[in-house]
């Protein structure tokens, strides 16, 4: 019976059978299936997420207050909504890719793409999240005050998404490059 339907116990990955093993005798392919098993759990977090934020933001054009917007928040608005439509195409672009090129052969190819698809989609998850913010806390506190807050936040999304995990990839070993 092959390494991967034997039940061997639970790995210390979460599962059984072939990811227990070093990743040194993995085959390109085996390794680009276990990458876009774990791609694919992230992006069901980060899809869930946006895709009920994009759908918020579409409902507040038909809210009886949005035209008592002034037009710097109408600019804000409408650069929101683009930011959340580029959002969930870049976090869905993926299913999409893997979706054309299976059958293939191209799936270590496609698992680069698709990686690439979804930082780009936090990228602009991040800039989505902020300019969200920015137009409900110019309504709710004084822009001065908007402003800085929503500066603290971009900066914390910056520091957990972007800065912590290149420090720690930077830090890590690099024979173990994922």
């Amino acid at each position: 019976m092959p390494d991967h339907e034997r039940d061997e116990g639970s790995s210390r990955w979460g599962r059984t059978g072939s990811r227990d093993r070093g990743r040194g005798d993995e085959t390109p392919e085996e390794r680009a299936d276990r990458r876009w098993g774990d791609l694919l759990q992230e992006l069901r977090v980060a899809q869930t997420g946006v895709q009920i934020l994009f759908g918020f933001l579409l409902t507040v054009v038909f809210q009886q207050r949005f035209t008592a917007l002034s037009d710097t928040d109408r600019h804000i608005y409408t650069v929101t909504v683009v930011l959340g439509a580029a959002t969930v195409g870049a976090l869905v672009g993926p299913v999409a890719l893997h979706r054309i090129l299976t059958g293939r052969r191209l799936k270590p190819e496609t698992v680069l793409l698709a990686s690439r698809l979804t930082v780009l989609g936090l990228g602009l998850l991040l800039c989505t999240m902020v300019s969200s913010l920015l137009l409900v806390l110019r309504l709710a506190a004084r822009d001065t005050w908007a402003a800085v807050l929503v500066g603290v936040v971009a900066a914390w999304f910056m520091l957990c998404w972007f800065m912590v995990p290149l420090w720690a990839w930077h830090r890590g070993n690099p024979k173990d490059d994922d």
